[in-house]
Formats: structure tokens, C-alpha cells, sequence
């Protein structure tokens, strides 16, 4: 973990629209995370991330900026099929997030840079939609080996993502999405974020230096500079019934689920077992691990 970084909240920039009910309460703490929706250490963030949120979620908003190509996986320029693959292979055995190699022999993203820009046109409807729609494009690269660089893969993914489908059309090479991309560029340079998976944390109340986590650590580091910035040691909150946690993401893997719940991914297998018996998950087929997808009766 990186010490505390000379950043002030004067390097930050501000947006306003699509809050939902409970960001009109004032949270202390704004978490920006540093991502590249196709790299598959970003996607192995994603289970801390909801951990964080399902037991602090109520301290804290979190804002993804979207980075470019930083890391070792995009430096290839992907120009190395081959290599990607393997990089995914061995990400997905040793973090549990499966991410199918498969897709940079059989159907591979040609110009990355579109799903960057994709997720800044989708937030042009607000935070949530953003992350959402963020959540469908690492679906549909991850999972389900989809070129996430052609337009009709992207439209599937806000459509999955619930957004207004003529308005994301409209925006997806909008000059508003360019400059909204840009804006993350040049915020991604002026807090020296120089790998990804990148977290900075902030206080939004007390006007002090963020503390910036670069790389992939252990649950209890997240919380324990959570805890730093808000100088206190609050209670985790009550986790929400398991049923109710996959309705809310509506499609979320066994690793996600055990780190959440503190379960084996044996446990977690026989949990979710109980709700396909019941009609309530489907197993999604995956390369590694399990994925389950929420079904409404």
C-alpha cells in the first residue's frame, strides 16, 4: 500500500447528476477508482469493492474513472493474442474471477478505446447508470467472450444496464462522452495514478491529502484506510439475505459471493444451489468458477 499521496481536492472535478435516494445524504468519503474496463485485475476488485459497499457502503460513494491502457496487459498493444490469453488464464486461476483467455484467439476487442468511451456515455445518465452499465461490459467481455469494441455488443450492454437505448445511441460518440473521457485522462495524470487497479480515497469533509492503494491487496487493507479517513471504527452493517444480494446485482460469481459473506466457495456453492432449486438463479456457464444470474418468477 502506497503512503499517503500530496493530492488536495482542488485536482478533482465534480459532477452532480443521477443520484439516487440516498446520495442526497452527504457521505464523508468519495472512493475514485482508477479501472481499464478490460483489464482483468480491475475485474478481480470488483468482489472487495461490494464487500466494502454492502458493510460501509453508507460512509462512502464511489466514483470509476475510466484510466486508458496502463498496465503490463495493455502495454502489448494487443498485438500478442497469445500472451493476453495466457494473462487472463492465470488472473482468473489465482484471483477466482473467471475471465475466458479464449476471447483474444476466437473474438477480440479491436479498439478498446470504444468501451472507455461507451462507459462515459452511459454515465451522461447518471452515476448509477455508469456503474451499472460498467458492471455489463466486464460481463460481456469476461463472461461471455464478447468483442465489447463493436456497437451492437455495446447496445446489448445498455440495454442489460436498463438505459434510455435512443439517448445512449445519440451519446456514444458524442462530444460530451470525448470530453468526459478526457476529463478522466487528464484526472488519471494529475494524481499520478500510474497502474490500475488504482484506489484513492478522499474525505470529502475534512479538507485533507487522499490515500491512494494502487494494485490489489486483502479486504482488511480497504478497511483499514477507510477507517483512517474517517478516524473512527464503525460498526460493519448487516448483510443483506442472500436472495436480496442477487437481485440487487442481478448476475454476481461464487468469489464475489464468498468474500461478501465470509463463506468457502463450497458453502457458497450449496447456498446458491438452494435458490436454483428454488427458481431463483441460474447457473451462467463460465471457464472458471461459477456465475449466477438472477431470475424474477
Amino acid at each position: 500500500m502506497s503512503n499517503q499521496t500530496g493530492l488536495n481536492r482542488s485536482n478533482r472535478t465534480n459532477t452532480s447528476s443521477g443520484y439516487s435516494f440516498f446520495d442526497f445524504v452527504q457521505k464523508p468519503i468519495e472512493v475514485y477508482v482508477f479501472i481499464d474496463p478490460l483489464c482483468p485485475e480491475c475485474w478481480s476488485l470488483e468482489p472487495y469493492l461490494k464487500k466494502l459497499s454492502v458493510e460501509y457502503g453508507r460512509f462512502f460513494t464511489i466514483r470509476p474513472i475510466v484510466t486508458g491502457h496502463l498496465n503490463t496487459l495493455n502495454k502489448d498493444q494487443f498485438h500478442e493474442p497469445r500472451k493476453l490469453k495466457e494473462i487472463w488464464e492465470k488472473t482468473a486461476k489465482r484471483t477466482g474471477m473467471s475471465c475466458d483467455g479464449d476471447l483474444w484467439i476466437d473474438n477480440p476487442v479491436s479498439l478498446p478505446w470504444k468501451a472507455s468511451l461507451a462507459i462515459k456515455a452511459a454515465e451522461l445518465q447518471g452515476k448509477k447508470a455508469g456503474r451499472v452499465f460498467l458492471r455489463k461490459v466486464q460481463e460481456y467481455l469476461f463472461l461471455g467472450k464478447q468483442n465489447v469494441s463493436d456497437r451492437d455488443v455495446l447496445v446489448d450492454c445498455a440495454r442489460e444496464a436498463n438505459l434510455d437505448i435512443t439517448e445512449f445511441k445519440n451519446d456514444l460518440f458524442s462530444p460530451s462522452a470525448k470530453k468526459a473521457l478526457q476529463c478522466d485522462l487528464k484526472l488519471t495524470m494529475e494524481m499520478e495514478v500510474d497502474y490500475i487497479p488504482t484506489i484513492v480515497f478522499f474525505n470529502q469533509v475534512a479538507e485533507e491529502e487522499g490515500i491512494k492503494v494502487s494494485g490489489l491487496y486483502p479486504y482488511d487493507i480497504y478497511v483499514r484506510v477507510l477507517m483512517e479517513m474517517l478516524q473512527k471504527n464503525p460498526i460493519p452493517s448487516e448483510k443483506p439475505p442472500l436472495e436480496d444480494f442477487l437481485a440487487f446485482y442481478g448476475v454476481v460469481g461464487n468469489k464475489e459471493i464468498s468474500v461478501v459473506y465470509d463463506w468457502s466457495l463450497a458453502k457458497t456453492d450449496k447456498e446458491m444451489k438452494k435458490l436454483q432449486l428454488k427458481r431463483k438463479a441460474e447457473r451462467i456457464p463460465v471457464k472458471y468458477g461459477s456465475f449466477w444470474k438472477y431470475k424474477e418468477n
